[in-house]
């Protein structure tokens, strides 16, 4: 038989004080986080996306800010200031304080217009004498509207559509998905200029051919998430709790969709930020004397040859824009799902 004799006193050891103290040196503790406190942790950390989040901020306050201190009206015309160079104060550059090179002698070009003491432009002017600063902010503030409004038909149409489509399943997400494929099998530009034959061109047909368009994309991303998550327990134990079925899209679908939804918006600005500036370019978006980024584009390259700061500027905002949007979705898809890495 297996002796069992009951533990004494002498069977244990007291810990020494000295080694209480260092019991918990190797100790790994961090606070708990929220899956967003997380997602912004790793956003933190990737340099570029950050800096590509102050520059758009900026470009944000500077456009939709602009009217309030905008230095010159950006349709006023101003025939004695017309094609006059970038001119910064307290900027000795070229081609940024005011000079031009004329008989291979670099000479004052606002003295030489005859403007006020003071007068400057910092893109310079226009063939009409216009502020192209002003333009630009003006036609920026256009170009984000019509983005800000995609994201909008993105975020209403696109997420309502897919998550529909994804929870009935069976024969109503067949027909509500082959209603997605015969738009998206209509070229955006053929929308377009459809509308344009019942309107005019301008902001109006752009966003209504945005809306029309810009979000079967998300509605086909949603679907699918919601696909596989209607099949989750913590989706399964609501539904045989009773809950209704728009609280648990509201409070279970929804914020499991957020990172989908976040990534795929990032991704969907800077598309329609170059579809307005296509279309405005080749004459059939913003027409004059509005200004856009296309149409500053489609302006300048005709006098490129002789005053190309006409074009490099509005390219150049345009690029930065676009450039800065990607890599803020990029950062933002390697913050929310670790696993695309």
């Amino acid at each position: 038989m297996i002796n069992q004799s009951q533990p004494s006193d002498a069977d244990f050891q007291l810990i020494p004080e000295s080694v209480k103290a260092n019991l918990d040196d190797e100790k790994i503790s961090a606070p708990s986080l929220t899956f967003t406190q997380d997602a912004w942790r790793r956003l933190k950390k990737n340099k570029s996306a950050m800096v590509s989040m102050v520059i758009l901020i900026l470009f944000f306050i500077l456009a939709f800010g602009s009217s309030f201190f905008e230095t010159h009206n950006p349709n006023t015309q101003n025939p004695a200031a017309t094609n006059l160079p970038a001119k910064i104060p307290g900027v000795p550059i070229p081609g940024l304080n005011g000079t031009i090179m004329q008989g291979g002698t670099r000479v004052d070009a606002y003295q030489q217009a005859g403007m006020k003491p003071g007068t400057f432009y910092l893109m310079g002017t226009d063939s009409f004498g216009r502020d192209l600063f002003s333009r630009v902010l003006y036609g920026t503030r256009i170009s984000l509207t019509i983005a800000l409004v995609a994201t909008f038909f993105d975020l209403t149409i696109g997420i309502a559509y897919g998550i529909i489509s994804g929870w009935k399943g069976g024969r109503i997400d067949n027909f509500m998905q082959r209603i997605i494929e015969i738009i998206m099998s209509i070229p955006n530009l053929v929308v377009i200029i459809l509308l344009i034959l019942v309107l005019k061109p301008g902001m109006v047909s752009i966003i209504l051919a945005i809306a029309i368009t810009s979000w079967t994309s998300m509605a086909r991303l949603v679907r699918a998430e919601t696909m596989q998550l209607k099949n989750q327990e913590f989706i399964l134990a609501a539904r045989s709790l009773g809950e209704n079925p728009v609280k648990i899209a509201t409070k279970h679908l929804l914020p499991n969709l957020s990172s989908v939804v976040i990534i795929n918006t990032m991704f969907t600005i800077p598309s329609a930020i170059f579809f307005e500036a296509l279309l405005s370019y080749i004459g059939i978006g913003i027409s004059a004397p509005q200004a856009s980024l296309g149409t500053l584009l489609n302006d300048g390259q005709k006098n490129f040859q002789f005053l190309s700061y006409q074009m490099w500027f509005p390219a150049i905002v345009l690029s930065i824009l676009m450039i800065c949007f990607n890599l803020f979705g990029d950062g933002l898809r390697d913050a929310f799902d670790p696993k695309s890495k």
